[in-house]
């Protein structure tokens, strides 16, 4: 992340699977050179606490659909991290069912956003975002 050649959004992309992967963190740009941007992504503590969620647990492929993909990781409360990953080259609706995360599909859940640091409500049966091109929506979803 920062060393040139991706955008601010694939940048959050790409740390966000890390992320969701329990991937070692390590910043491998010049940290005296960075942007605020960067440092906005390589410093946000509600994703880094996906990353180091105790119960260790690497997040996995559970959809791919045309260019999106979703991929979730199990955390240590019970929550789930989810990624919602547009490949595509334009914006895109993603969605993920609750059964496809492990949730009952009756499930009111609480969904948070991440990189936007805000609350999206409940959600029942499942959730979609739009998500830009090349880009991801990184939410927590807590039964």
């Amino acid at each position: 992340v920062g060393n040139g050649g991706m955008t601010a959004t694939e940048y959050r992309a790409h740390f966000s699977l890390w992320c969701v992967l329990a991937a070692p963190l390590m910043a491998g740009n010049d940290i005296r050179q960075m942007t605020p941007e960067t440092a906005e992504i390589l410093t946000n503590r509600e994703v880094i606490a996906v990353d180091q969620d105790p119960l260790g647990m690497q997040g996995r492929r559970v959809k791919r659909e045309g260019d999106s993909d979703v991929w979730a990781r199990q955390l240590s409360d019970g929550g789930r991290a989810v990624v919602l990953l547009n490949r595509g080259i334009a914006p895109a609706k993603v969605s993920v069912s609750w059964n496809e995360i492990g949730y009952p599909a009756h499930l009111s859940a609480s969904v948070r956003d991440l990189w936007a640091k805000k609350d999206l409500g409940k959600h029942t049966g499942s959730f979609s975002a739009d998500v830009p091109a090349h880009g991801v929506v990184l939410v927590r979803v807590e039964p």
